[in-house]
C-alpha cells in the first residue's frame, strides 16, 4: 500500500465521513478517506433525513441525486401505549423555518452511495477495502494510523490531522481509550416490511414500554421497521433474531395491529447496545464526527443529520488549525465547543422524551396532552427535526 500525504485523514466514508472529506477538498485541504469497506455496503439505519439534513446535502452538493431516491415525510404519527394516536407536521414555527417542510426516508445504501460519488469527482484520495486498526501517536499529538489494505498490507499514513468517522466501533476512539458505556442499554432490530397500507407519507412511531417502533417509508411498498428493546432482553437470541423479532412485535399491540398483512421482507439485522458516550480526545491531532464521537438513542432515528452537521463543524474547526499550523488538543477544542452549542439543547429533550417513552403512565398522559394541542406538537417535532430550537418548548411558542 502506498502512503501518500495528505494534510488529514478522514477514517470512515458514511454520511460524518465523506461529509468532512467533500468539504475539507472544497477548502483546498489534502485529504485521505479511507473505509474498510466497499460502496455500495448495507448499513442497519432507521433511514430518516430531518428537515434540516437537506441544507447540508444541498451545501455537498448531493441533494438533486437525494431527491430523486428519497420519500418525502410531512410529519409523525405517534401512538401511545393506550391507543391514542397523535399527528405532527414539519412547519414553519414562529420564526423557525425549516429547509425543507418534510423530513426524507432514504434507504442507507443509497444516501451513501450518493455521497461516495461525490467523493470521487473531487481531488480525494478515497481507498476503500482499507481497515484502520490503531492511530499513531507522538509527543501528545496524533499524527496519523496504522492501515492494512484487503491484500493483509500494513502501512504507516501519516497526516498533519486525523479525523474518526469510523462510527459505532470506531477504532480511532477505542485506541485513545475514550469510548465507553451508557446507562442506556437498549438495542436495535433493524429490518424491512412490504404490503403495509398507506405507509407513504408519515413517519410512524409506536410506543409500548419498554419498547417503541419506528416504521419510516423508504419507497412505494417498502418500509424500514426497527424495533428497540432493552438489550438484556435481546441478547439472549442473538442467533434467533427472526424469532425474538416477530414475538416482540406481537407483543406490541398497536404495532401487531398495523403490520396486519405486512410482511418481512429483508433479514433482521441488529444494533447494540444504542447508546454510548465518548470523552473529549486527551491530545490533539484528532476530531471525532458522527457516530464515533458518541451516541444516545434519538427515538425517531435522525442522527444522519447529527452526523452531517458535526462534519461541517469539524470542517470549521480543522481548516482553521491547519492554516494556523497548529493542530494541537487546545486549538482543537473550539469543535467541542461548538458541538455542544449545536446539540447540547436537543441532547437534553432527548434525555427528556426517554424518560417519558420508558413510562408507560407518562406516555399516555404526554400523548393526552399533545392531543389537546397539537401546536406544541408541532414544536416538538421541529426541535427534533433540528429547526426549531429546544427553548420554544420552554418558551411555549406556538404558532
Amino acid at each position: 500500500m502506498t502512503t501518500g500525504a495528505a494534510d488529514v485523514i478522514v477514517v470512515g466514508a458514511g454520511p460524518a465521513g465523506a461529509a468532512t472529506a467533500i468539504l475539507l477538498a472544497e477548502h483546498g485541504v489534502a485529504v485521505q478517506l479511507l473505509d474498510r469497506a466497499r460502496f455500495p455496503r448495507p448499513k442497519i439505519c432507521g433511514e430518516y433525513l430531518s428537515p434540516e439534513a437537506p441544507r447540508v446535502l444541498d451545501r455537498l452538493g448531493v441533494l438533486k441525486t437525494v431527491d430523486g431516491l428519497a420519500t418525502p415525510l410531512a410529519g409523525m404519527r405517534i401512538t401511545a401505549p393506550d391507543g391514542t394516536v397523535v399527528i405532527g407536521t414539519y412547519r414553519t414555527v414562529g420564526d423557525w423555518r425549516p429547509y425543507r417542510e418534510h423530513a426524507m426516508a432514504i434507504e442507507r445504501a443509497r444516501l451513501d452511495e450518493a455521497l461516495v460519488e461525490r467523493v470521487r469527482t473531487l481531488p480525494i484520495d478515497f481507498r476503500e477495502h482499507v481497515r484502520v486498526t490503531d492511530v499513531l501517536v507522538e509527543r501528545g499529538e496524533v499524527r496519523g494510523v496504522v492501515a492494512v489494505d484487503r491484500d493483509g498490507r500494513a502501512a504507516r499514513l501519516r497526516a498533519r490531522l486525523v479525523i474518526a468517522a469510523d462510527g459505532r466501533a470506531s477504532v480511532v476512539a477505542e485506541r485513545l481509550g475514550l469510548r465507553h458505556g451508557h446507562r442506556l442499554k437498549r438495542m436495535a432490530l433493524v429490518t424491512y416490511v412490504s404490503g403495509l397500507d398507506g405507509c407513504r407519507d408519515y413517519g410512524e412511531v409506536f410506543v409500548d414500554p419498554p419498547d417503541y417502533a419506528i416504521i419510516n417509508p423508504v419507497a412505494a411498498d417498502r418500509g424500514n421497521l426497527s424495533i428497540v428493546v432493552p438489550l438484556a432482553h435481546a441478547a439472549p437470541w442473538s442467533g434467533r433474531l427472526e424469532t425474538f423479532f416477530t414475538a416482540r412485535a406481537k407483543h406490541l399491540q398497536h404495532l401487531a395491529r398495523r403490520l396486519a398483512g405486512a410482511r418481512i421482507v429483508a433479514p433482521v439485522g441488529a444494533m447494540g447496545p444504542l447508546a454510548y458516550e465518548v470523552d473529549a480526545p486527551r491530545v490533539g491531532g484528532v476530531l471525532l464526527v458522527g457516530d464515533a464521537a458518541g451516541f444516545v438513542d434519538p427515538f425517531t432515528g435522525e442522527g444522519i443529520y447529527a452526523a452531517l452537521r458535526g462534519a461541517e463543524l469539524a470542517v470549521e474547526t480543522a481548516v482553521g488549525a491547519l492554516r494556523s499550523g497548529d493542530c494541537s488538543r487546545q486549538a482543537l477544542a473550539a469543535y467541542r465547543r461548538a458541538r455542544r452549542l449545536a446539540f447540547g439543547g436537543k441532547a437534553r429533550v432527548t434525555r427528556a422524551l426517554q424518560f417519558v417513552i420508558s413510562h408507560r403512565g407518562l406516555a399516555n398522559l404526554t400523548a393526552h396532552v399533545l392531543a389537546q394541542r397539537p401546536g406544541l406538537l408541532d414544536v416538538l417535532l421541529g426541535v427534533i427535526g433540528d429547526f426549531v430550537p429546544p427553548k420554544a418548548l420552554v418558551t411555549g411558542l406556538v404558532r
